[in-house]
């Protein structure tokens, strides 16, 4: 598979050539740069572009890419996420993805704090009560961006929904890599690529960008109301892409009360699907 090629080719395709001070001649049979353009404003051979574009050129220079980065406008993440697909690949020993036991504790010490452990691939692989009830997409065994885009229920719960999609796509591009064979990524895409004509469009971007580290997310549970909780994710140490996700509420807040209230109720009260986003 050529990783590296296919993600030139796509961040190729998203410039317009007056964006980086070319004359458009208005006969292009191809969006965006074409491959020579690239090349010049990259300071390497058309020739030598074209063979790393067609994968027939695996170990590309730093510096190459560094270049190349740089013509295509690339921030940092980005550029990391390509330094990744043109680095010499070996295969990873997949860890089984199991939650450790002092973080499931942790979880469930919080009661007033909703929290849970998500995977590289979004999978929710912990939570504690208070999550559940706050939206069942944070039950174990779930898959975030499965649900997000999917679910109509839970769309339906979530202010802007589509909005939020595009960096739930970016942040799994980026946490996989260059490691496209495992089987479940595969899986998820492809189901995602046959269902989602969002999701297909936004993966067709090769756009890789980490989570945010925190933010605010607005969502409408069908019993408490309108809530706006601050979250945090943090990278769980020894444990090959797990992210702590934690909500909070402002002190005083309407949203702290009826996070309050959510957490006196029983479970079986709180409804089949809400949601929220990561």
């Amino acid at each position: 598979m050529n990783l590296i090629g296919e993600y030139l080719r796509a961040r190729r395709e998203l410039i317009r050539p007056e964006d980086v001070g070319l004359r458009d001649s208005g006969h292009r049979r191809v969006p965006g740069l074409r491959r020579d353009e690239l090349a010049m404003l990259a300071g390497v051979s058309t020739e030598y572009y074209t063979r790393l574009e067609q994968g027939r050129d695996r170990r590309p220079s730093p510096q190459v890419l560094d270049a190349i980065a740089r013509a295509l406008g690339l921030d940092e993440d980005a550029t990391a996420h390509l330094h990744a697909l043109g680095a010499p690949q070996t295969p990873r020993r997949r860890r089984p993805e199991r939650v450790r036991p002092g973080v499931q504790l942790l979880l469930d010490a919080w009661h007033t704090t909703p929290a849970y452990v998500q995977g590289p691939l979004q999978d929710v692989l912990a939570a504690n009560r208070l999550a559940v009830a706050l939206s069942p997409i944070f039950t174990p065994g779930g898959n975030i961006i499965r649900s997000v885009l999917l679910d109509p229920a839970v769309q339906a719960f979530l202010p802007g929904w589509e909005e939020r999609v595009g960096s739930l796509v970016a942040a799994l591009r980026l946490m996989v890599g260059p490691d496209v064979d495992d089987p479940r990524l595969t899986d998820l895409v492809g189901e995602l690529s046959v269902k989602s004509d969002l999701f297909r469009r936004l993966w067709s971007r090769h756009d890789a960008k980490p989570h945010p580290g925190g933010g605010l997310h607005r969502m409408r549970h069908p019993i408490v109301g309108e809530l706006e909780l601050h979250y945090e994710k943090f990278a769980v140490t020894g444990a090959d892409g797990q992210l702590l996700v934690v909500y909070r509420a402002a002190p005083g807040s309407p949203s702290a009360d009826a996070l309050a209230l959510l957490g006196t109720l029983p479970a079986e009260s709180t409804p089949v699907r809400v949601g929220s986003t990561s």
